[in-house]
């Protein structure tokens, strides 16, 4: 049963929405997170689970109502409208801090991590072996994800449409980063922004009655390639949420243990002092993509020196844990106001 909403509940569901989109945009950073420390990720995975049959039956029966209602319709409306609208502000804003101000962006993300397995954790006791094992391998696999060497770019629409299925889980699965699995599998610079940037100035030429867009190739391939990889995370979202329903309502305790692993395992990921390493032949020379652009190989992970950019860096980290901390006591706090 969908819970009545005030204009206050609304507006900070848009904001979850937003965050929960600019983290997934994010390298090491996953939206999943947002989701389970704001206290809504098993509302949010229920409710995708209700976009099934029954659902497409009462949609195309005429029942619109009832459909919207069915799936927990004002409550996924306005978390996919906060995310869209992260796409094309939020995001572009973010990817504008991280080029100038790498470092203390990754900071801020490396205490937001911190402090939320802080959170997950807090209030689990079902620790046995089972779970602690579960633990270890989720630990292990996020670790090893995050050492492991991005591929070549491949627009080939069906492996984009893979990639969408599976960049879509960061969003189902707290701890696993989809925007840093685009990277592994080479098509995050592809994906996440040159076609959401071929949209984007589709959008704003359109708007100005400017209709060149469809002579444009190259364009309308990125266009193509963005609609492909849409679908493709709809599919997956539908369906992760379906697998992790199951698993929730079945092995909770082992599911949430799972959980805190990736997450303990992407700090590698976000760990904020890297530099990036890019490809080049064996002359030193670097390698270009087919656009002209550098191409990520991997990054090389260092203990910074005790300075003062160091201690900014510090300082960030704990803005990153007091964010999510304040999440966290808003989460609450909205769960025992509703009870």
């Amino acid at each position: 049963m969908q819970k009545t909403q005030t204009f206050k509940d609304k507006v900070f569901l848009t904001l979850k929405g937003l965050a929960m989109g600019a983290a997934n945009k994010v390298p090491g950073v996953s939206g999943g997170v947002v989701a389970f420390v704001t206290g809504f990720y098993e509302e949010f995975i229920h409710s995708l689970k209700h976009v099934n049959f029954t659902a497409f039956k009462l949609l195309l029966n005429g029942k619109f109502r009832s459909c919207f209602h069915y799936i927990n319709g004002k409550f996924l409306s306005l978390l996919f409208f906060g995310m869209l609208v992260s796409y094309f502000s939020i995001s572009k804003i973010l990817d504008y801090f991280i080029k100038h101000y790498e470092l203390y962006v990754w900071s801020v993300f490396f205490g937001m991590i911190l402090g939320s397995i802080y959170y997950i954790s807090k209030d689990f006791k079902d620790w046995k072996f089972t779970t602690c094992l579960s633990l270890f391998v989720g630990a292990a696999i996020g670790i090893t994800i995050s050492f492991l060497d991005p591929a070549m770019e491949n627009d080939n629409l069906w492996f984009v449409f893979i990639c969408g299925i599976i960049s879509v889980s960061g969003m189902t699965l707290p701890g696993f980063s989809g925007s840093f699995i685009l990277i592994l599998l080479g098509n995050y610079v592809l994906l996440l922004v040159d076609s959401v940037n071929a949209l984007y100035d589709t959008f704003y030429e359109v708007l100005g009655g400017n209709f060149s867009f469809i002579e444009n190739v190259e364009r309308v391939r990125m266009l193509k390639v963005l609609l492909v990889f849409t679908l493709g995370s709809a599919v997956g979202l539908v369906t992760f949420s379906h697998v992790l329903s199951y698993i929730l309502k079945h092995y909770k305790s082992v599911t949430i243990a799972s959980i805190i692993g990736f997450i303990v395992g992407s700090l590698g990921v976000v760990w904020p002092w890297k530099e990036t390493i890019f490809k080049t032949d064996s002359s030193g020379v670097a390698i270009l993509d087919s656009r002209g652009k550098h191409i990520l190989e991997n990054y090389k992970r260092f203990i910074p020196e005790l300075n003062t950019e160091t201690l900014i860096a510090v300082f960030y980290i704990i803005i990153g844990i007091a964010i999510v901390l304040s999440l966290e006591w808003y989460g609450r706090k909205t769960r025992q106001t509703h009870a």
